[in-house]
């Protein structure tokens, strides 16, 4: 029984996504106004192509089915596209010999895992030793990438500081490539062992590599919860609940403790299931993480801006020392740039 769908004269918000992602027959409930809703959350998610999926062969107004269908094809071209250029970074790259672990969306549709089914992608993400990091931006150069990050500034701060390059856009096809080192930012509390993350990666055809299950678990729980202001978060969620469904969490527990991300697997783990699954959130403090996490209104738009603000000023505070922080807020705002 849906949560949320069902309750008359509530206002939508993201919970109403994640109710029908978790129960699409409950979709049977919602009148022209609902849709209207969750088709915006889910645009607004980047959650389309999987609600699309998850919706497939269920009756619903003809609008809807047009836009699910519209989605659906476009998840396949981006599909398409992510695997064509993960395929010209593998040919850039090959003449180094050094391991190229696929990430984040290009990894699940490479590796044909449930979590790619209708999954948006947008950058390729890729991770590489960092020993072979300087090797690796010259390839990509030589092979018509280009910096994306022209201020010196920024360009410095990614590589003294940050877990990837400055990003990278080819010329040509006008697609977007980050080269990650490790996992977080090395002004971070939390120093997962990256070379670990590559020794125990899954080799694919043709050299590429992909992080193995409970890595690619604990890598998006690095990103919310160690990294980021939880933008993005419910599709984030949603790959982790498919990984789950999927594989399991046998041995996650003693993999996150190996990368001391222990606390954020764990929260992780806990509101998938709260957000997707039949467990409800046991903690103030997880549910104030949903609270963030379901942050829309019914048109789609960002909601909450207080709790969205502290959650801003919580991922800065995460990324580096209070005293960095604070020049790199000034420096970007003396340049006339939002902190970033």
């Amino acid at each position: 029984m849906a949560r949320a769908v069902t309750r008359p004269g509530r206002v939508a918000d993201g919970w109403l996504l994640a109710d029908i992602l978790r129960d699409p027959a409950g979709s049977a409930a919602l009148d022209p106004a609902g849709w209207t809703a969750l088709l915006a959350i889910a645009r607004a998610e980047q959650l389309i192509g999987s609600l699309a999926y998850r919706l497939d062969g269920l009756a619903m107004p003809g609008a809807a089915a047009r836009i699910l269908a519209d989605a659906r094809a476009a998840a396949e071209q981006g599909r398409i596209a992510a695997l064509w250029e993960a395929e010209m970074a593998r040919r850039a790259l090959a003449p180094l010999g050094c391991a190229v672990v696929l990430l984040k969306g290009t990894a699940f549709v490479a590796a044909g895992l449930a979590a790619g089914v209708g999954r948006s992608i947008g950058d390729l993400d890729i991770l590489v030793p960092r020993a072979a990091i300087d090797d690796v931006e010259a390839a990509l150069l030589a092979a018509g990438w280009e910096w994306v990050k022209p201020d010196p500034y920024d360009d410095a701060y990614y590589r003294r500081w940050m877990h990837e390059l400055p990003p990278l856009i080819h010329r040509d096809r006008d697609r977007m490539i980050d080269v990650h080192h490790t996992i977080l930012p090395l002004t971070a509390r939390i120093t997962p062992d990256a070379p670990g993350l590559i020794a125990a990666s899954i080799p694919l055809d043709k050299g590429l590599h992909v992080l193995n299950p409970n890595d690619m678990l604990v890598h998006a729980a690095a990103h919310l919860f160690a990294d980021g202001d939880l933008a993005g978060g419910m599709r984030n969620l949603w790959d982790v609940h498919r990984l789950i469904e999927e594989f399991g969490t046998g041995g996650l527990a003693d993999r996150a403790a190996h990368h001391g991300l222990s606390r954020e697997v764990a929260r992780a783990v806990r509101l998938s299931a709260a957000l997707f699954g039949e467990a409800r959130a046991s903690s103030a403090v997880d549910r104030l993480y949903l609270r963030r996490l379901v942050a829309r209104d019914g048109w789609g738009r960002p909601a909450r801006p207080l709790t969205r603000l502290g959650f801003y000023a919580r991922a800065h505070w995460l990324r580096m020392p209070p005293l960095m922080l604070a020049r790199h807020l000034w420096t970007k705002w003396r340049k006339g740039g939002l902190p970033g």
